[in-house]
């Protein structure tokens, strides 16, 4: 990983609390004004990673660099970093002013800049002449912009919202997660945002980081890791579950239980091979690349028909553009399957995680 003169550079981070090692040679860049979502299972040191890079935890070992400068010596009121969290930390008995100008009244901003700069940001995420209202009277979406505005208020130089949406139901979340992108789009600000929501990190993100067990695995932009995830643990974690093991030969092609499939580049020998969904159909023939099996499941969702099928190399699912026709459950059926790839099956080396 090349070092980066402005924005944020994590270094082999390590953390330690008693015998738990929560973060492994930790490393993340997010360049300025761009959108790094920090995606992984619960456990896996995401929001541990936020607070070291706020400086609410002292890293055991690395560096948290920001625009050239080693941070971790710095108390957390001098970085000029930005922290919303999920329970959005609000003052209940101040009023939405009250509440965004808390932290440029700490700081000794006049009156007439102080207000200048709360209409401001009250109009930026869609609140504009909400200043004089009390909490009790907000939704759960307007107490979250709220949250929002007041984490940008002190012009911080780096934003990091951790799980911002968690508290919404789903409906709501999906149509913030819109105007949030938005939002951070037009601040031009490096930010760093923590979720385990696939659909939050997808829609809001430039760039996906992807952890396990206190290691980022996988950075890059969100199409180029979800077309090729490299790992199988992060296939897995993007909902990629169509793997079976097979043993790939000269030419290239890989010999499954399920059938043959190929070309796919690499070694000869034993490998995972990630059989994707996108572009699969039922077809008459046998052949290459196509999966016999018999249905057990036929689910309309929509746009597309989910055909879950038992193979012989265990259960897969294929979510199909066309219905098709004829096709009921106890059903054997072939599906030819458009594209597949190799992946690893252990984690690669932090360096070569994008």
């Amino acid at each position: 990983m090349g070092a980066v003169a402005d924005g944020l550079e994590v270094r082999n981070v390590e953390f330690r609390a008693g015998e738990a090692h929560i973060l492994r040679s930790a490393s993340l860049v997010v360049r300025p004004g761009k959108t790094v979502a920090l995606l992984g299972p619960s456990g896996c040191g995401k929001t541990t990673l936020l607070r070291v890079i706020a400086g609410l935890e002292r890293p055991s070992a690395g560096q948290v660099v920001f625009d050239g400068v080693d941070v971790v010596g710095i108390p957390p009121h001098r970085r000029g970093f930005g922290l919303m969290f999920q329970d959005h930390a609000l003052f209940p008995h101040m009023n939405v002013e009250r509440n965004v100008d808390f932290g440029l009244r700490r700081l000794g901003w006049g009156g007439e800049r102080r207000t200048r700069r709360v209409d401001e940001l009250l109009e930026t995420v869609g609140l504009g002449g909400f200043g004089g209202r009390e909490l009790d009277g907000l939704s759960g979406g307007e107490r979250q912009r709220v949250a929002l505005a007041r984490a940008l208020a002190p012009e911080p130089r780096l934003l990091m919202l951790d799980e911002p949406l968690g508290s919404l139901d789903r409906g709501l979340r999906e149509h913030l997660v819109v105007e949030l992108r938005g939002i951070l789009r037009r601040l031009a600000i490096p930010a760093i945002y923590v979720t385990h929501d696939q659909f939050e990190a997808f829609a809001v993100a430039d760039e996906l980081a992807i952890m396990r067990e206190g290691r980022v695995v996988r950075v890059g932009d969100p199409a180029e890791v979800h077309g090729d995830p490299r790992t199988e643990f992060v296939a897995r974690f993007l909902g990629m579950e169509n793997l079976v093991a097979g043993v790939r030969d000269g030419r290239g092609m890989v010999e499954t239980a399920a059938g043959v499939f190929g070309p796919c580049g690499g070694a000869q020998g034993p490998v995972r091979l990630l059989l994707r969904s996108e572009g699969s159909s039922v077809v008459e023939a046998e052949g290459p690349n196509v999966v016999r099996g018999v249905v057990v499941a036929r689910v309309f969702l929509g746009g597309l028909t989910r055909l879950v099928i038992d193979s012989a190399a265990g259960r897969l699912e294929f979510p199909l553009q066309t219905p098709p026709a004829g096709v009921s459950e106890g059903q054997e059926v072939r599906v030819r399957v458009e594209q597949v790839q190799a992946l690893a099956a252990e984690d690669a080396d932090p360096d070569q995680a994008r």
